[in-house]
């Protein structure tokens, strides 16, 4: 078995496609794309073997490659479709063990050949084989592990979207690209990027404002849900409807997802009762409210429970708490929804991911004086902008914008900026993680292991970050030019992250993405942690976090299991790194997230080459149990793997590094992958109106 859980794999490009005899109606043109379903035999109780696709289909480009192992019974299905009425034209399967066997008769495991279509014409593909040997080039070129190592590109971090439960919905942001009502209040969902939210389940589409005006609850998931029972003994509204299916002569819209009744006749069902419009699909999902306006009656029965006193989650009280009693100050409230709806369920303390709270004014948050260093800035700072810098090159880029060297012009002094594109920080629904993230830099000036932050701005486009510049480059640079490190520099670096993590932790801040890209060296070889922006403020042992986020290869098994959670998975992290660091390769591995994902659930990593302390260091820390993990159940720093470490010395800065990175000057930039800067200045040069559904204010 190859290290990548099979014996070796294909590599398949699409390069044409022959129709054959098949007819293109006349009038339209043929524009032909394939669907790739790759399925396993799977031996099903009473049925014998059976074809079952796992995975999502993909849609390859034509003249681009997909790989697929060479697992037992696996069987590709190739689908050629014609747009753009997304028709099945034909299709063919084959067996991956199929198109190894006649790669391995060709010249360089490689063959290009005709697979027969059905029910008529051919496709071209070429199909080149990876023996077990070869396996590693799934991660990369022989040149590249040549090079790297096991370590041959970056891993990004992923954010999955936040999800808000209201009686049973689970509603998510999203953008609607076509013309869409409000389920609750039936006004037009206005805006340019995620204008509103979306059930997951049942698909109904409501306004920001109006998602917890809901009063149905979701026929998908609430009639399985603690909170839908309490609210049937509390408060139960249940008038089925009376549909009918409807011929309409006018354009008509779904008073349940939101879109139009498309069709020329039968385009839909309505209520005999109510009048209520939806689609046949969205039938089954519709609530049964029949007659009830959702707005009003979630009005009228706020001011019921206003002129009754009742408490709500969402209003401070203004008498102040009972005699004796402690609480905690409630959130502000949110505009245009101050008053609570009797029967919703407040929300768990512990719930903390979310975001019922206001936004705050962005770049309000001042930064702690600095203290006082021999080639810091003039104190007090003055505010930046654009023109006081001078741009000299793309450190590093990424969806949300740019990483760039600057020189603050006649002061010798250099900086990394971080250039976040505004509308992508709001089309994300990333604010609150970026203002989390200003404010944990703002932290950084108390620890010497954090990435330290001078100063921010902004223009009409862009938020700015001024950082100070790390010219040793990051752990993966130095993984893949040395493969591994030996236990002196591991040990070193794993204390400095230890006591940076456990000052995060202090100030109940969870990191959520360490990993090698994001530990950096100094000049003298001290490392800094940077980015921040997964992090999460205000947890504790009561209050954890919820959302699914950080890197593939880091995320904790409670974090895939959808528990709460709080620092023990930076200590998982942590110990992946670890083992990275001393073993030079990842302890889990996947052909895709779903195997890697399984793999960080059910395997146990091989420990080997390594020393005891190391192993049982290692061990520990990747315990699934958070509970019982090195880091939360016990003090890391008295585990023997940092024996020899004084941790008063080192929080000092006073243990000189075991490696000094090569700097040639200031300005060095050769550990990283610099790219040449196009555009001096950041200008906005069209009307974006996204732009503008935050207010632009000035940053201090």
């Amino acid at each position: 078995m190859s290290v990548l859980g099979g014996p070796g794999f294909i590599r398949v490009k699409l390069l044409q496609v022959d129709t054959g005899s098949l007819e293109v109606p006349p009038g339209e043109t043929f524009d032909p794309y394939c669907a790739v379903n790759v399925k396993e035999a799977v031996d099903t109780p009473g049925r014998g073997l059976q074809l079952i696709q796992k995975k999502k289909t993909i849609y390859p480009e034509w003249n681009s490659c997909f790989d697929s192992h060479l697992y037992q019974g696996r069987v590709i299905q190739l689908a050629i479709m014609a747009k753009p009425m997304n028709k099945l034209l034909a299709e063919v399967s084959i067996g991956v063990q199929m198109l190894a066997e006649k790669c391995q008769k060709g010249d360089d495991k490689i063959i290009s050949t005709w697979l027969d279509l059905k029910p008529s014409g051919r496709l071209l593909v070429q199909v080149r084989y990876f023996s077990e040997e070869g396996a590693s080039a799934a991660r990369g070129t022989p040149e590249e592990e040549e090079q790297y190592g096991a370590f041959t590109r970056r891993r990004m971090a992923m954010r999955k979207a936040k999800v808000h439960v209201i009686k049973g919905h689970e509603f998510i942001a999203k953008f609607f690209p076509h013309p869409t009502f409000c389920s609750v209040c039936k006004e037009f969902l206005w805006g340019f990027n995620k204008q509103g939210y979306q059930c997951g389940a049942c698909s109904a589409a409501v306004h920001k404002k109006c998602h917890s005006h809901v009063l149905g609850k979701c026929p998908k998931t609430a009639t399985v849900s603690q909170e839908s029972k309490f609210l049937k003994e509390r408060f139960n509204i249940d008038v089925p409807h009376r549909f009918k299916t409807n011929n309409y002569m006018s354009l008509t819209f779904c008073d349940h997802c939101g879109s139009l009744l498309v069709g020329l006749f039968r385009q839909g069902v309505k209520c005999e009762t109510c009048g209520m419009n939806c689609h046949h699909k969205c039938q089954a999902k519709v609530a049964n409210l029949c007659g009830v306006n959702q707005k009003l009656m979630s009005e009228a029965l706020a001011h019921i429970s206003a002129k009754k006193g009742a408490p709500s989650p969402r209003i401070p009280r203004k008498d102040g708490a009972a005699a004796g009693e402690v609480s905690p100050p409630p959130r502000p409230p949110k505009p245009g929804n101050n008053l609570a709806v009797p029967g919703e369920i407040p929300k768990m303390e512990a719930d903390i991911d979310d975001d019922e709270g206001v936004y705050e004014k962005m770049w309000e948050v001042e930064l702690p004086p600095l203290p006082p260093r021999s080639t810091s800035l003039r104190k007090p700072l003055r505010n930046f902008a654009e023109e006081d810098f001078v741009f000299l090159k793309v450190l590093g880029k990424g969806s949300f914008g740019k990483v760039m060297l600057a020189e603050l012009k006649g002061k010798k002094e250099y900086f990394a900026i971080k250039a976040l594109k505004k509308e992508v920080v709001l089309a994300d629904d990333d604010f609150e993680c970026t203002m989390a993230e200003k404010r944990v830099l703002a932290l950084s000036w108390q620890h010497p292991y954090l990435t330290h932050l001078y100063a921010t701005y902004q223009n009409k486009a862009h938020l700015f970050f001024v950082m100070e510049y790390l010219n040793g480059g990051d752990l993966m640079f130095h993984i893949q030019k040395s493969r591994k490190f030996d236990r002196k520099r591991a040990q070193f670096y794993g204390a400095e992250i230890t006591l940076g993590l456990q000052f995060l932790h202090g100030k109940g801040i969870v990191y959520r993405d360490l990993k090698l890209d994001n530990v950096l060296l100094d000049k003298d070889g001290h490392i800094k942690i940077a980015d921040f922006g997964m992090c999460k403020e205000g947890i504790t042992d009561e209050k954890r976090a919820v959302t699914f986020c950080g890197t593939p290869d880091y995320i904790a098994p409670e974090i895939l299991k959808g528990q709460r959670y709080g620092f023990s998975v930076d200590w998982w992290s942590f110990g992946v790194l670890l083992y990275e660091m001393l073993i030079g390769a990842s302890p889990f591995h996947g052909d895709d997230e779903d195997d890697l994902f399984y793999s960080i659930l059910h395997e146990t990593p091989q420990y080997s080459r390594i020393d005891k302390d190391a192993q049982s260091c290692l061990s520990q820390l990747l315990e699934r149990d958070p509970e019982k993990r090195l880091g939360v159940a016990g003090d890391i720093r008295r585990h023997p793997f940092f024996g020899t470490t004084d941790w008063e010395k080192l929080e000092r800065k006073e243990i000189p590094p075991p490696y000094k990175p090569n700097i040639v000057s200031t300005t060095h930039t050769g550990k990283f992958s610099c790219s040449p800067l196009k555009k001096t200045r950041f200008v906005i040069s069209y009307f974006s109106p996204l732009l503008w559904t935050k207010n632009q204010i000035a940053i201090s």
